[in-house]
């Protein structure tokens, strides 16, 4: 029976350890994080999952730091399997490992290298993304890889809704390769690092609406950053307002300047080029439909930023 410690947080971490426990992999030691108060946990806690098959969990601040690797050493795992842990995991720990240590990519690598993916994906319009399955290095997912499975991104999806493709499609890909990986049987393919590029971590600042963008360039963004990621925010009629959701109309302007408007119930933006629907807002912290902000507001169209 082979033996993994698995390094594990989010829905991915919480679907793929259950892949492991099915095909009946030994796993000594769960590694994962503890819950930041100052974040949304919208998620599955692999902590709970780990406990409810008597597995031991840590939550280390640091996995590299010398008293966690002699623990993780004493253990003598066949593999390490990494699904969505946030650290990078550095060569004296990639090293204990017998068989290789593997990590599950949110992407269709090598293209969306680095983090989250999923949302990067979207702001770039991108008709399909998935998770691979490649063996890691120390250098961020440009390892070999084992398994990808892609899955859709339609037009209006979100990033919620691609996310919870993509934890299928991890699922998948780990399930359908898993017999091969524990037999020593499956095939590595290296990476062709050209074919895509690096990508960093997001901040809510970067939802910041750029007005003279086109409408579809900020319907991406908008669904890239919609609940529960910050949303994509603008000012209008001093206030802060957050859009959540909008829909492409493909309805051109001609010389008039960014703004919002109400027209027989129904809300607009006016882009750099196109028009978007906003279909759900906030002003100021509060939720607003189209009714309620043309009997405060009126009809007239509202520049943002001013």
């Amino acid at each position: 029976m082979s033996r993994a410690v698995v390094f594990a947080y989010h829905n991915v971490g919480y679907r793929c350890l259950s892949v492991l426990l099915a095909h009946g992999v030994k796993i000594p030691l769960v590694v994962s994080h503890r819950d930041n108060p100052k974040e949304t946990i919208w998620f599955s806690s692999v902590a709970e999952l780990a406990a409810l098959h008597g597995i031991p969990v840590i939550t280390p601040d640091n996995p590299n730091a010398p008293e966690v690797v002699e623990r993780i050493r004493a253990l003598q795992p066949d593999f390490f399997f990494s699904f969505y842990y946030r650290e990078m995991l550095k060569r004296e720990l990639l090293e204990i490992p017998g068989r290789g240590s593997l990590n599950m990519h949110g992407s269709l690598l090598p293209k969306y290298r680095g983090r989250v993916p999923v949302n990067w994906a979207i702001i770039h319009g991108e008709p399909e993304t998935g998770a691979t399955l490649h063996y890691m290095t120390e250098k961020p997912d440009n390892g070999d890889i084992v398994a990808r499975q892609a899955v859709p991104i339609l037009p209006d999806d979100t990033a919620l809704e691609v996310f919870q493709k993509v934890t299928v499609a991890a699922e998948m890909a780990l399930h359908g390769c898993l017999p091969d990986l524990l037999a020593g049987k499956a095939r590595a393919v290296p990476q062709d690092l050209s074919l895509g590029a690096y990508f960093g971590g997001r901040k809510p600042e970067d939802g910041i609406i750029d007005w003279s963008k086109n409408a579809r360039s900020i319907h991406n963004l908008v669904r890239a950053v919609a609940p529960p990621y910050p949303g994509a925010t603008t000012r209008l009629l001093g206030k802060t307002m957050r859009i959540l959701q909008t829909l492409d109309t493909g309805c051109t302007v001609s010389d008039e300047k960014p703004a919002f408007y109400v027209k027989d119930g129904k809300a607009y933006a006016i882009c750099g080029q196109g028009v978007l629907r906003v279909v759900r807002f906030e002003l100021d912290g509060a939720a607003m439909n189209t009714e309620e902000f043309a009997t405060k507001y009126g009809t007239e169209k509202f520049e943002f930023n001013r």
